[in-house]
C-alpha cells in the first residue's frame, strides 16, 4: 500500500518557552526550518515544558492542518491574524484532515517511519495563548485539533518530502476517534472498538480502560479549564 498524502509541508521546531500567565508554554516559540531530524525520543531541537501532558514517544511530532486556522478565524476566535505555527505544531500542511488518516496508520516521511497515535487533546493553555476563554472546549467540540505521531524509525524529514501512507491497521479515523473519546455519552462498545486499534497512544488506552472499569467518563474540567486557581478567570 502506497498512497501519497502530501508532497510539501512547512516544518517547525523550537525549545524556548515563555509565561502564559500562571503557566509556562513553548507553544509560541516554534520557528520554521527546512528539515527535522527525528528519533523515537522526538525531534532534535524541539522541546515541551509540561512533559507529563505533552511530548513523549507517543506524541513525538504534532501535525496540524493549516486549513484549521481559517476555520478559527471565521469564528472570530483570534485577535488579529494568526497562522502556523501558533498552535505549537511541527508539521503544517494543506489538503490532509482528520477524516483522511486513521489511528495506527504507518507512514513513510523522508527517511523516517511514523505511526499516528492520537488526536490532540486540547487543554486550557489554548485559552490563555489566544486570550479566548473556551478555546480548548471549542477545539474539542469542532474536532479541528490535528494529531500526533510516534517515530518507529528515525531519520530526516525535509519540507519537500512526500508523506506516504504505507499501511492502514484500523478502521477508525482521527475524526472518528475524537467523536468516540470526546462524546459526553458513555459508550462501552465504542471504547472497546477504539482500544482495539493498533498503535493507539498509551495515555488514551489508559483513559479508556479506566472508563470501562469505572463505568463513567473522567472529569475533563482540569484539562479544559485548568487548575482550580485558574478557573475564576478562565472558567
Amino acid at each position: 500500500m502506497t498512497d501519497i498524502l502530501i508532497s510539501k509541508a512547512s516544518l517547525y521546531r523550537g525549545n524556548a518557552h515563555s509565561s502564559l500567565g500562571p503557566v509556562d508554554s513553548g507553544m509560541a516559540h516554534k520557528h520554521r526550518v527546512t528539515e527535522l531530524l527525528v528519533s523515537p525520543k522526538g525531534i532534535d531541537g524541539d522541546a515541551q515544558v509540561d512533559k507529563r501532558h505533552h511530548g513523549g514517544p507517543d506524541r513525538a511530532i504534532h501535525h496540524f492542518p493549516r486549513e484549521h486556522y481559517g476555520e478559527y478565524r471565521r469564528r472570530d476566535m483570534f485577535k488579529g491574524f494568526v497562522d502556523a505555527p501558533s498552535m505549537g505544531e511541527n508539521i503544517s500542511s494543506v489538503g490532509l484532515l482528520e477524516q483522511d488518516l486513521h489511528i495506527g496508520d504507518i507512514l513513510s516521511y523522508g527517511s523516517a517511519v511514523l505511526q499516528l497515535t492520537q488526536p490532540r487533546s486540547p487543554c486550557f493553555k489554548l485559552d490563555l495563548r489566544f486570550d479566548y476563554p473556551g478555546f480548548a472546549l471549542a477545539m474539542q467540540t469542532l474536532g479541528f485539533s490535528g494529531w500526533f505521531y510516534r517515530v518507529l524509525e528515525g531519520g530526516s524529514i525535509h519540507e519537500h518530502d512526500q508523506l506516504i501512507l504505507t499501511e492502514r491497521v484500523s478502521d477508525i479515523s482521527v475524526a472518528g476517534a475524537m467523536g468516540i473519546y470526546f462524546s459526553p455519552s458513555f459508550d462501552e462498545a465504542a471504547y472497546t472498538r477504539l482500544l482495539n486499534c493498533t498503535g493507539l497512544a498509551q495515555s488514551w488506552r489508559g483513559s479508556l480502560e479506566r472508563r470501562l472499569a469505572s463505568g463513567k467518563i473522567e472529569d475533563w474540567r482540569p484539562r479544559l479549564i485548568g487548575p482550580t486557581t485558574l478557573r475564576t478567570d478562565h472558567g
